[in-house]
């Protein structure tokens, strides 16, 4: 039976100085982050096989969001350049612990791409244009995927940091999004679920295993999807405040 590892970076006090691009800087409590993370570990736990769990890097603030320094498929891995410049030595510091078991590829300058803004649904990946990934950054992408059969399509972002904040997978063929922050166009899905109005930050949802985690904040949503998913609600309060998700906090992949 093959074997899912989730690999995760624990928060560090050095959050509170994270790169922020739509929301305003605001006080982080360092320890209810703490917990806000123990919290999502324990969700992982109940749903993945291995858990890999990395220690803050005092240099990066922004390290604990692993899913914008690399995306793994069944074929390879892609080492993203993330936008932020301040960011891209997560690079480095994540490639020890990424899966051997499949071709390392890398995307170079003059590319900007953040593994937020990427949503692989089966074989086609939704490439989110937004200020942290550029269209040289999606084409060097496609290159990259061209010879594994995958499909890479555009999705003009606006309004949030990443494309997952504005749409990502809830079930099989299901999806859920706020139409009012990407260009859903190009985006086809069975069911596609708009969030409540009232929750406009509500569309980020980990797709992992059979489950997904989603933030408790956003109970009105919840209802919208829970008859889709096996539901594991996790507290993101502090971390919204870093413009954070619960897709951005791991990376995780399928192993023989």
């Amino acid at each position: 039976m093959a074997t899912l590892t989730a690999l995760t970076r624990w928060v560090g006090p050095e959050l509170k100085s994270c790169e922020l691009t739509h929301l305003q800087r605001d006080s982080i409590n360092f320890e209810a982050a703490e917990r806000e993370h123990a919290a999502y570990l324990a969700a992982l736990g109940l749903i993945c096989d291995e858990i890999v769990e990395l220690p803050a890097i005092a240099e990066h603030p922004d390290g604990c969001f692993v899913e914008d320094a690399a995306l793994v498929f069944d074929e390879c891995v892609v080492l993203t350049r993330p936008g932020a410049e301040a960011r891209r030595g997560e690079v480095d510091h994540l490639l020890p612990h990424l899966p051997t078991d499949r071709d390392h590829l890398r995307l170079e300058a003059p590319c900007t791409l953040d593994g937020g803004d990427v949503l692989v649904v089966e074989d086609t990946v939704y490439v989110g244009c937004s200020t942290r990934t550029n269209h040289a950054g999606l084409k060097q992408l496609a290159h990259l995927l061209l010879p594994f059969g995958y499909r890479v399509k555009a999705v003009e972002v606006t309004g949030c940091l990443h494309l997952k904040s504005a749409i990502t997978q809830v079930a099989p063929g299901v999806l859920l999004a706020n139409p009012a922050w990407a260009n859903l166009e190009r985006v086809s899905a069975s069911t596609l679920i708009e969030v409540a109005p009232e929750e406009p930050a509500g569309a980020n949802a980990l797709f992992i295993g059979d489950a997904l985690i989603y933030p408790e904040e956003f109970p009105l949503t919840a209802q919208r999807i829970e008859a889709h998913a096996n539901l594991h609600l996790v507290p993101t309060r502090e971390l919204q405040k870093a413009e954070a998700g619960v897709t951005c906090r791991t990376v995780s992949w399928q192993s023989p």
